[in-house]
């Protein structure tokens, strides 16, 4: 039985209001206690986080590992030691590898392939469709019993509404969450910029808002109908956000995330073409934006997501319309919450909240919560998943700092605070700076 001792540490654990000065102790991969030591606790080792954060581990709701399939654009391993270095100890990666993730042994293999690399917990969504075509079903009572924690269609919508309608149903039979990314299936298809003056002026083809909210009254009417409970990934859009409020104030089961490149960046930063910059959905007004700021803040977004997607120099290097949309984001999480925190910390003052706990929240308890899983929490007998930090330390973001095999990202030579000092899975060092 291993024991470790982390003392001195200001330890942030949202899902249980710790919010000071707590050394934690753990033993056996689980949180033994909190505060003072237990009789007879002898530490095999011990770490000082003096002037640094102790938080529970990020959870990632959205983090593309390309494996099976797309091994040249990235790997689990390099992923995973990319998540360590972010801070990560539990991701949820879409079913758009390569085969889809619609059969019970390819999502029994990724979980095999993932135990073994022995660094973050990974928890896959299967395909709500057979192969994302978005035709016949997927028996998702089996892909459950495979490892899969929900179901979703990544970036194809389904075109037709009966299917989207029987697959809410079969979700909401066994209790199961469909997780949708709202757009609809023709307008503003093969768009690449947010709709606006921008992209005209750019002469970039456009994907308008209401390509986000027409999907959101659809998905909203099917849930009344089906009473599914349903998690909407990455929302771009005020009007979007002003829906899913109203959806919310009406009891619907539904919660949202947003990307957290989104909560950052406007379709102003394209700039001249910068192909670091195509993503999906794309970024869009500043007054969407803000709004996505402003909803983090309210409640109405539960949480913030990396959406890690890492593209290969050979396709990423190409014109802005050809180049393939996607970023790293694994390791810019954490530094991009806490940006947001402080900055709307400083725009809202009156707000009075602690803006270093609030963005710990977004990352770790808030996401678990929408993800269903045993994380995010530091609670006497929960798994020791722990992210230490030093929130006042800079780096600068750059190909040679990122572990992550996709080196492309809209951040490339920033400057961002939030250093990841050591990270522990189930109680043992993982990752150390």
């Amino acid at each position: 039985m291993t024991t470790l001792h982390i003392k001195n540490g200001h330890l942030i654990d949202p899902a249980n209001g710790i919010d000071g000065l707590q050394d934690l102790f753990i033993a056996d991969g689980k949180v033994l206690a909190v505060g003072s030591a237990p009789a007879g606790f002898v530490a095999d080792t011990t770490f000082d986080a003096a002037g640094l954060v102790v938080s529970p581990g990020l959870v990632d709701l959205s983090a593309r590992l390309r494996e099976p399939g797309y091994e040249y654009k990235a790997t689990l391993e390099s992923e995973l030691q990319a998540a360590l270095q972010g801070g990560v100890t539990s991701l949820v990666c879409p079913p758009d590898t390569d085969p889809v993730l619609d059969e019970p042994g390819l999502v029994e293999m990724l979980k095999y392939r993932a135990k073994t690399q022995d660094k973050a917990h990974v928890h896959p969504l299967g395909a709500l469709t057979m192969g994302l075509k978005g035709q016949s079903l997927t028996e998702m009572a089996e892909l459950t019993e495979a490892g899969c924690i929900g179901f979703a269609q990544a970036e194809e919508p389904i075109e037709d509404t009966t299917v989207l309608l029987r697959a809410m149903q079969y979700a909401n039979t066994f209790g199961y969450t469909v997780w949708l990314r709202p757009q609809d299936p023709h307008i503003g298809r093969g768009g690449i910029a947010h709709s606006g003056p921008l992209a005209s002026r750019l002469g970039l083809s456009g994907v308008p808002v209401m390509s986000e909210t027409i999907a959101l009254h659809t998905i909203f009417e099917l849930m009344r109908a089906s009473r599914a409970r349903v998690h909407l990934c990455r929302i771009s859009s005020a009007a979007g956000l002003e829906l899913i409020r109203a959806a919310k104030a009406e009891g619907l089961p539904v919660t949202c995330d947003v990307g957290v490149h989104h909560v950052h960046l406007t379709d102003a930063d394209i700039g001249f073409f910068d192909p670091n910059a195509r993503v999906t959905p794309p970024f869009r007004s500043q007054r969407d934006r803000d709004a996505i700021r402003a909803a983090l803040f309210d409640g109405t977004v539960d949480a913030m997501c990396s959406d890690h997607t890492p593209v290969d120099d050979d396709e990423k290097l190409l014109p802005f319309g050809e180049a393939s949309p996607g970023a790293t984001g694994l390791e810019l999480l954490l530094s991009l919450a806490l940006k947001w925190a402080d900055d709307y910390a400083l725009a809202q003052p009156q707000a009075g909240a602690r803006p270093l706990a609030r963005a710990v929240a977004k990352v770790t308890a808030d996401a678990a919560k929408v993800a269903g899983i045993p994380a995010g929490s530091l609670a006497i007998g929960a798994a020791a998943d722990i992210c230490v930090f030093d929130p006042a330390a800079r780096w600068t973001v750059s190909s040679s700092s990122l572990a992550s095999q996709g080196k492309h990202t809209p951040f490339l030579g920033y400057e961002l605070s939030g250093v990841v000092k050591a990270t522990i899975v189930a109680g043992r060092v993982a990752f150390q700076r």
